[in-house]
């Protein structure tokens, strides 16, 4: 009897051990468990400020370099641009006088003293490149180079002894790119008689049934408005056939 006392007493005190054990296990894990919550806690605070800081810094970075594209862009206003003159032509003649003669062929409203400065770019000839270097001319104002390329527009077609050119603003590498972005959608809206434009920088212009739309790098939004209204103008279209075969019908019954 007294081992049975025996063995339910060291039970007991092996349960107790063995609940204290778990107690402490328990409060040791949950212990270690809130440490570890704060320290990830504290690695979320500092990769959220982390990501808010690069995020900061890029548009940072992103303001300078409109910033810098914007004055690039304005040293270059009084600048035109002129795309598909022959290499070596003002050698034979010097630039001054190409220049008058695409001048005189094309724009004689331009006028020699309206131009400051004429030059090919790049300065040296890369035999590799299949198209001529293109001439940059600057114009005494803004409003002088304006001018010329409304008589350009007006003209249509601008040559160089009977050959096309092009004339052309001189934006910086970035703004070309951006307003370039948007050719195959200028080139469709142009053959549908939609007079695109591409404002400055590169912002796309239409006028679509008499309300002018405008995009700035949104090629997918900007198809689909055009894909949308070319729609309801064909269902207008045919309803008004439909309309009026309609009433021609009803005319010809009447008269029978």
């Amino acid at each position: 009897m007294k081992k049975i006392n025996n063995l339910c007493k060291n039970q007991e005190e092996m349960k107790s051990d063995i609940a204290a054990i778990k107690k402490k296990t328990i409060e040791s894990f949950n212990s270690r468990l809130g440490e570890a919550e704060e320290q990830i806690s504290e690695l979320e605070d500092r990769e959220a400020k982390h990501t808010q800081t690069e995020l900061q810094l890029e548009k940072k970075i992103k303001r300078q370099e409109e910033s810098l594209r914007e004055r690039w862009d304005n040293m270059k206003r009084n600048n035109i641009q002129i795309i598909g003159v022959p290499e070596q032509q003002e050698e034979e003649q010097g630039l001054e006088n190409l220049l008058e003669e695409i001048i005189s062929e094309n724009i004689p409203a331009m006028g020699k003293k309206k131009v400051r400065q004429a030059q090919r770019v790049t300065n040296k000839v890369n035999l590799k490149r299949p198209t001529p270097r293109h001439i940059i001319i600057t114009m005494a104002t803004v409003q002088d180079k304006e001018r010329n390329f409304k008589a350009a527009r007006e003209k249509q077609k601008v040559t160089y002894k009977g050959s096309p050119i092009r004339l052309s603003n001189d934006f910086s590498t970035e703004t070309h790119q951006a307003r370039k972005e948007w050719t195959e959608i200028y080139k469709v809206m142009q053959s549908k008689g939609l007079n695109p434009r591409i404002l400055y920088p590169a912002r796309l212009s239409f006028k679509i049934e008499g309300e002018i739309r405008s995009f700035t790098g949104k090629k997918k939004k900007a198809k689909e408005v055009y894909h949308h209204q070319a729609s309801n103008a064909r269902n207008a279209k045919l309803t008004g056939v439909k309309r009026r075969n309609k009433k021609a019908k009803k005319e010809n019954r009447h008269k029978k």
